[in-house]
């Protein structure tokens, strides 16, 4: 709407309300890969979290050791159905007072096909036979419904050699693929990423006293391979940010590749939340519904491998990268570049703002100045309009040639019954008064 201003009466228009969008909140930025959390200067917090978490790990694998399962360690299973109001401790107890010494017990299945599986170190014929007697006894069920499996130790071991050697085929081929798709570099990153989660995962079964079982290393191998997945979708990032970053002034190594973490980062999110729900669903389900007990070990190492795999890609693989660049001396140079010239920058921009400012005070000086004078031409015009109101009232109405005449002869004639001045009349026919 406009109004009238008071000193000339021009139209003055108010600007017109602009609704501001609300500030962007912090999922939008998440979701946008708009973050900007330091990642890579703040590695050495991450690198202190992770030494001690595997320096914890390495103890209990040291000290406590595993728990392995009758395929790597050799012995005999038996398998008995459940009955009413028989628990898996009274079972495990029946077991021992075989005189034999029971390695783990569980349950596996549900309803009518729920069954107890007792594992014990290795047995001949005749202890098989006694072991059986005495859990077909706490049963409550014959002897032949107590199946029993007898498993080598040899077994275990061919188990564990083919598992050595499968890790170490898949190394060497990531560590080539990594070498030739991107550095070499890049790929010292991601081993030193797939060593952190391998020994963590496997730190954790050790503290909790989880049975290793073949299902477990399958886990395992599998859990690198989703690692190493996240890693590579971050190191391309990384590698597409920092392309000719050494001719340029405008950043560093480590904040562009600090960047490329935070572009990536709601990808990585997406990626484990999504794998974690079936195998949280997996354990969940396969566990306590199901009673699937060789599920647990599977659910487990999958469930903790995702999650650490995750960490080392954002926290662990691309710090190390930054820290294997740096070694070069290029890349430090090409840092102090970066950071000569923004201080030089600071310090223009500084001068500039300075000068800004002076402008301002200057300008707003000058818009005082003219708002003065200005005041004072319109006090001055109103003065002259009232002097000239003044003169105007205060001088005689003009007349005009023949109304003056008229009056002149007026005032002349003598007045009725009035004596003639003659004198004044002679003097004034000679030209002019008389002096006295």
């Amino acid at each position: 709407m406009c109004a009238p201003t008071p000193r000339n009466g021009a139209a003055r228009c108010a600007a017109p309300y602009v609704r501001r969008s609300p500030d962007v909140g912090a999922l939008v930025r998440l979701y946008r890969g708009e973050t900007n959390f330091d990642y890579v200067d703040r590695r050495k917090r991450w690198y202190l979290a992770s030494a001690l978490l595997l320096l914890v790990c390495l103890v209990s694998i040291g000290f406590k050791g595993f728990n392995f399962g009758i395929e790597f360690s050799g012995g005999t299973q038996f398998m008995a159905p459940k009955s009413a109001g028989v628990t898996l401790a009274d079972m495990r107890a029946a077991a021992e007072d075989a005189g034999v010494e029971v390695a783990s017990t569980q349950q596996a299945g549900v309803g009518a096909n729920a069954r107890y599986m007792i594992k014990t170190a290795a047995l001949d014929p005749d202890g098989q036979e006694e072991v059986s007697q005495a859990l077909a006894k706490a049963a409550g069920v014959s002897v032949e419904e107590i199946a029993v499996s007898k498993v080598s130790s040899s077994w275990g071991g061919q188990v564990t050699q083919q598992a050595l050697i499968a890790l170490a085929v898949f190394l060497a081929l990531v560590t080539a693929y990594l070498w030739v798709r991107f550095e070499q570099k890049m790929a010292f990153g991601a081993l030193a990423a797939l060593a952190h989660d391998v020994l963590i995962t496997a730190g954790v079964y050790s503290l909790v006293g989880f049975e290793v079982t073949p299902s477990m290393v399958i886990g395992m191998l599998t859990i690198l391979g989703y690692s190493l997945y996240d890693t590579v979708v971050v190191f391309d990032k990384v590698q597409e940010n920092t392309r000719g970053v050494l001719g340029s002034s405008r950043q560093t190594y480590s904040e562009a590749a600090n960047l490329a973490v935070n572009q990536t980062l709601m990808r990585s999110i997406n990626t484990t939340l999504t794998s974690l729900l079936p195998v949280g669903a997996l354990l969940v389900v396969g566990v306590y519904l199901l009673g699937a007990g060789t599920l647990k070990e599977l659910a487990l190492v999958l469930f903790i491998g995702m999650l650490v795999g995750t960490y080392s890609s954002l926290f662990i693989a691309t710090p190390v990268l930054v820290d294997l660049k740096m070694i070069e001396s290029r890349y430090r140079a090409q840092a102090k570049r970066v950071v000569a010239k923004r201080s030089g920058e600071e310090d223009i921009s500084s001068k500039a703002a300075r000068r800004q400012a002076k402008r301002a005070v200057e300008a707003k000086k000058a818009r005082a100045k003219r708002s003065a004078a200005h005041d004072d031409e319109d006090a001055y015009d109103e003065r002259d309009e009232a002097e000239e109101l003044v003169d105007d009232h205060d001088e005689p109405e003009e007349l005009d040639e023949d109304e003056a005449t008229d009056r002149e002869l007026a005032g002349l004639a003598p007045r009725p019954g009035a004596r003639p001045e003659r004198s004044r009349r002679r003097s004034g026919s000679r030209g002019g008064k008389r002096k006295r």
